[in-house]
């Protein structure tokens, strides 16, 4: 195991007990102590994962992980001193896959890191026994051998985990999944208090696909129970 992987903070010694956590489990470690700095070390491609908090001067890290998804689809954990499920949700909504907030428990830290490595080495390898066949579904077109969604002939640009769960509604059209469903089956872990995490990806999914994200097509809420993805001709 030799993944290389970003860590921005801009207090040293934060860096420093992470770096050492990570290097345990065998990860090579980057680090960064801006979020400028840290746009410059995203480009390097041996960067598999980011880990990136969010309170750090002259560029704050929603900022600098705005504009590392124009540059880059790579996993990025938020770190965060803020537990508020609003700030939660805020990292989520621009662009993060999933957030910590601190202090955190090194062990947890590294599972998530593992959590978020083998979902994207593997991604679309899921169900792998109905590949080769490209999914089409009114104005959405997807090809699980390239983990791509089109939408009216053009590439959405989807996270890793994004992708994960359009993976997932695109094979089952028509099928409704719990929010605790798609969080076991797209994280890869026991589901707690999940709902906000789920919805904030589907909401964000919407964004990118449906001509109306207010009225959905494609992407249904069935309450009480889940989302589905509806079947069009």
């Amino acid at each position: 195991m030799n993944e290389c992987i970003l860590v921005v903070d801009d207090d040293p010694e934060i860096v420093g007990a992470i770096a050492i956590t990570l290097e345990r489990e065998g990860y090579r470690v980057l680090r960064a102590y801006s979020g400028l700095e840290a746009l410059d070390l995203a480009l390097d491609p041996a960067v598999r994962l980011i880990l990136i908090d969010v309170m750090m001067p002259k560029l704050d890290g929603l900022s600098a992980l705005i504009r590392i998804r124009e540059k880059r689809n790579l996993p990025v954990i938020v770190l965060s001193a803020k537990s508020e499920d609003t700030d939660k949700i805020l990292g989520l909504s621009m662009g993060a896959d999933d957030y910590i907030t601190k202090p955190y428990n090194p062990q947890e830290l590294a599972a998530r890191v593992r959590s978020q490595l083998r979902r994207y080495t593997s991604l679309g390898d899921i169900h792998a026994e109905g590949r080769g066949n490209v999914i089409v579904n009114g104005r959405l077109r997807y090809d699980p051998d390239k983990s791509l969604l089109l939408a009216d002939g053009d590439p959405v640009r989807l996270t890793p985990t994004e992708t994960r769960i359009v993976d997932l509604l695109m094979r089952n059209p028509g099928r409704v999944f719990p929010a605790e469903e798609i969080y076991r089956r797209v994280w890869n872990e026991d589901a707690y208090a999940c709902e906000n995490t789920v919805m904030v990806h589907i909401r964000r999914i919407r964004e990118k696909i449906e001509l109306n994200p207010k009225e959905p097509d494609y992407i249904k809420v069935v309450w009480g129970i889940g989302y589905k993805m509806e079947q069009h001709g």
